[in-house]
């Protein structure tokens, strides 16, 4: 089975200091959409996997979060793209669970749904827990600069990432590298040693 693991905020969509709380707030970063319909048109199996502390911290609801992801289905099905299944911890940071990121419980779930090893399996997220959560379960972590750190292009990054950390300018940048694709604009950069 192909599959592909996606973070959802800085990844897909536009982030900022604020939680997406509604449909309206939710704005597709270029490009994003018509990369996961590519994806899925490679075959690929795409999963969206999200820390969604808001939930946690009673700064929205269950409602306005399930009425952004089907505005984002509908967006992405606008394109002829989809995603599979949706995971999330809805925890706020201090409650201890282990499903938010960088914990592994919500990879867990995804192995456990789909019955595969995520050995190897693309992990692409715009944060240092993305990429630390997937080196720990086994996946290739893929860093993308569109959500928070854009000025990392062509830089090292910072201590503290997975030495195998592929970077990617967005989500469309690493599709094309994931595809094989000779216009693919992966980057090669070194990590820090930690």
């Amino acid at each position: 089975m192909k599959l592909v693991i996606l973070d959802r905020d800085g990844t897909i969509n536009r982030t900022g200091d604020e939680f997406v709380k509604s449909p309206d707030e939710w704005q597709p970063l270029p490009g994003a959409l018509e990369a996961i319909s590519r994806l899925n048109h490679a075959g690929f199996h795409v999963v969206l996997l999200t820390n969604e502390s808001g939930l946690g911290r009673g700064l929205f609801d269950m409602a306005a979060f399930n009425a952004v992801h089907s505005h984002l289905i509908k967006k992405l099905a606008a394109v002829g793209g989809r995603i599979d299944a949706f995971f999330y911890c809805p925890h706020a940071a201090d409650e201890g669970c282990g499903c938010r990121k960088p914990w592994p419980g919500l990879f867990s779930q995804i192995a456990e749904r789909y019955g595969v090893d995520l050995t190897g399996v693309p992990c692409i997220g715009n944060s240092l827990s993305d990429m630390q959560v997937a080196e720990v379960v086994g996946c290739v972590p893929h860093m993308v600069l569109s959500g928070r750190h854009p000025e990392w292009l062509g830089q090292a990054l910072p201590p503290g990432f997975p030495a195998g950390t592929q970077v990617h300018a967005d989500l469309a940048a690493c599709v094309d590298h994931l595809l094989g694709s000779e216009k693919g604009s992966r980057l090669t950069l070194t990590t820090t040693p930690t």
